[in-house]
């Protein structure tokens, strides 16, 4: 860990110079209390920095918690093993996954299915659907889709040949217009005081004013369709991998966090609003899922409950090369390299998910050590991707 000034901590050994500078243009913010935390993940970022904890009194800037609000991972171990695979062409099962939930941005379901009834049921009685309502009026048509950039579905086998499921989404675009109103708000809120920000992106909201409450309610909607979401698509996932083996699904150990999202939490002797914004809660002894990026190892995770970084971790690789940089480096030969022995989508469009367009997850997960131990090493057999 380095300490880069008194109110911000670092754990990332690869820190570019700019990443490093929105950083502290974040930490220094009046309201930040006691100090920023930088994952080994960090990098640059809408107004705060992906891979930043920001833990603030009195205030809450909607740009720190991003606009994928609730995006996150889960993974669900089964009782299968590579040998329950072997010798079958996961090129089926990639296509029954890729039939069975809508990918890349703006899919949507065509109708509704029976198991993503009562999680719509759930969310309308919510507080905050009726922003949810306002802001997209087919979000129930959402629930139980991909999105795309770096959101995956994947089929996995563990250190010692166990079957995985895990995929990685958000709360798709009703989570994005509900982030990019309030963002819109807290500008406006500052602009009308006549508040001078380093970035437009670091504007705030109030604790105790409607504009802030309101917020809140969308926010806790939107990660709540976030966590369902995942849940809906992993029921999806077990229905077509129980097809493809021929036999029931068996679910031996399931995890499902958030990684962009704002709670109320207790650091350091006070109650602060704690933004993670590509991290993962880390207490002592909570699980907790960590991707690498396409082609390399996925980790399933338990806090060590480190106090200086906010019992928090990081949420995956971090991006190393923008996604129109990564385009122009990288050639499609060398990803079907590094793609061989996986079931993927073969196509152009994930350039920009390269491998080496992500900071090395090995070297990311020992700047982690001490904040969390790993449980699982994944490696992927099947990668579905939306473009």
């Amino acid at each position: 860990m380095e300490k880069i000034n008194g109110r911000l901590l670092s754990w990332a050994s690869i820190l570019e110079d700019t990443t490093r500078e929105q950083a502290e243009r974040t930490a220094a913010m009046p309201f930040i209390h006691p100090h920023l935390a930088l994952m080994p993940d960090a990098h640059l970022g809408m107004g705060a920095t992906v891979g930043s904890v920001i833990p603030t009194d009195g205030a809450i800037i909607p740009a720190a918690v991003g606009v994928d609000i609730g995006c996150g991972m889960i993974a669900v171990r089964t009782q299968f093993t590579a040998e329950d695979v072997a010798g079958r062409d996961l090129a089926v099962l990639h296509g029954q996954i890729s039939r069975s939930i809508p990918l890349s941005a703006g899919g949507r379901n065509q109708k509704i299915r029976a198991s993503a009834e009562p999680r719509i049921a759930e969310l309308r009685e919510l507080p905050g659907a009726s922003q949810a309502d306002a802001a997209v009026a087919h979000w129930p048509q959402q629930l139980g889709s991909l999105g795309s950039g770096n959101h995956f579905i994947e089929l996995s086998l563990d250190e010692e040949d166990r079957v995985w499921l895990f995929l990685h989404s958000g709360s798709r675009g009703v989570g994005n217009k509900l982030a990019q109103k309030h963002i819109r708000i807290a500008q406006e809120q500052c602009r009308r005081r006549h508040i001078q920000l380093p970035d437009r992106d670091l504007a705030y909201l109030v604790e105790g004013e409607p504009e802030f409450d309101a917020y809140i309610e969308a926010l806790r909607w939107a990660q709540r369709f976030a966590y369902l979401n995942r849940e809906e698509m992993m029921d999806r996932c077990v229905d077509q991998l129980g097809r493809f083996s021929g036999t029931e699904v068996e679910r031996a150990e399931t995890v499902n966090c958030h990684h962009n999202y704002t709670e109320r939490e207790r650091h350091f002797g006070r109650e602060v609003w704690l933004s993670r914004k590509g991290a993962i809660s880390a207490r002592e002894g909570e699980p907790g899922l960590i991707p690498g990026s396409m082609g390399t190892a996925s980790y399933v995770v338990v806090g060590k409950g480190n106090v200086p970084s906010l019992m928090s971790s990081p949420h995956g690789a971090g991006r190393n090369f923008s996604r129109s940089a990564a385009r122009k480096r990288f050639t499609r030969t060398d990803l079907d390299a590094r793609m061989t022995g996986i079931a993927w989508g073969h196509s152009d469009a994930f350039l920009d998910e390269h491998p080496d367009a992500y900071k090395p997850i090995d070297q990311v997960m020992a700047d982690a050590a001490d904040l969390v131990e790993v449980r699982h090493t994944l490696r992927q057999i099947v990668n579905v991707k939306g473009d």
